[in-house]
């Protein structure tokens, strides 16, 4: 099994308001792809850090294997909630993949 964790910021510029609303659609974006992609096994989506969290919002997911996160990663589904929740408003990207 192959762990997948993504820490995102947000870019600068946006109210509290817009934020909140950005998160919200990146974690409902994301968790929809439950059950739609051959090998994801979970996905979670974090978006209330505490205080003195320097992200914004995290990415928690679990596949089969490498072949199956490779194939998530152009899986027209996720390319869709990537490219219209989640790309447009991040500045900051940081990733670890590692096994469990």
């Amino acid at each position: 099994m192959i762990r997948h964790v993504i820490l995102w910021k947000l870019k600068d510029g946006f109210g509290e308001a817009e934020k909140a609303q950005i998160k919200s659609g990146i974690k409902s974006g994301l968790e929809s792809l439950a059950g739609q992609i051959p090998g994801l096994v979970e996905i979670k989506v974090e978006i209330g850090g505490t205080a003195g969290s320097t992200a914004d919002a995290m990415l928690d997911s679990t596949f089969d294997d490498q072949a199956a996160l490779k194939a998530y990663s152009t899986h027209p589904a996720h390319v869709a909630v990537a490219d219209s929740k989640v790309r447009p408003f991040v500045q900051t990207r940081l990733c670890l993949n590692f096994e469990v």
